[in-house]
């Protein structure tokens, strides 16, 4: 699978109508609505803003009133058949006077989010389930040696009164049975699933 390494935005005209698109990395539907809402405010004197996403926890589109199935659907479908994931495109549109008919709409709609896609850095993504160490700070070496011997990814750390470390597996091994010896000492617990770039 895919995603995209930063926002990118791209501009196309169609018989006078400007077509905006700003494509997004965007991990879950609340992050896609924020970004959506954001827009919505920096363009809210554009006659559309139309919106597609794909995340990890969901995903969705809307023609914001254009007719139905000719925004929204046409954009979603550019993003699935790149393999994108964890993305939100909004294509802002600004009426140029000259009507595209639904064909019209459903091209350029596409066209447009094609061309943001054209235009970003692509990167390779895998799903991994996260799980979470906690542990003493005088166990960190125990652990450090651990995921250096079984291939473990840290993808995050936290220190406070105990330290946490969000992990994953790069060949889906079993990170609750690698941690089943320190029973007591460090709790493995899974977190999630997410989509991150290939390790």
């Amino acid at each position: 699978m895919k995603t995209i390494k930063e926002p990118v935005q791209s501009e196309i005209v169609i018989k006078k109508s400007q077509f905006i698109c700003s494509l997004f990395p965007t991990r879950t539907k609340s992050e896609s609505k924020q970004i959506i809402q954001k827009i919505n405010e920096q363009y809210s004197d554009a006659t559309h803003n139309c919106t597609a996403y794909i995340a990890s926890d969901g995903e969705g589109f809307d023609d914001d009133g254009e007719p139905g199935g000719t925004a929204g659907k046409p954009m979603i479908n550019v993003l699935r058949k790149n393999e994108l994931h964890n993305v939100t495109a909004v294509v802002t549109r600004y009426f140029g006077g000259i009507k595209l008919g639904a064909g019209g709409l459903v091209r350029a709609y596409s066209k447009s989010v094609m061309d943001a896609v054209g235009e970003a850095e692509i990167l390779e993504i895998e799903e991994y389930e996260v799980y979470t160490l906690i542990f003493e700070y005088s166990d960190i070496k125990a652990v450090d040696s651990e995921v250096r011997n079984n291939s473990l990814e840290v993808i995050d750390k936290q220190y406070s009164d105990k330290v946490l470390y969000d992990v994953v597996s790069k060949d889906n091994r079993d990170i609750v049975k690698i941690f089943e010896k320190y029973s007591g000492k460090i709790r493995t617990s899974f977190k999630n699933k997410q989509f991150l770039e290939k390790i």
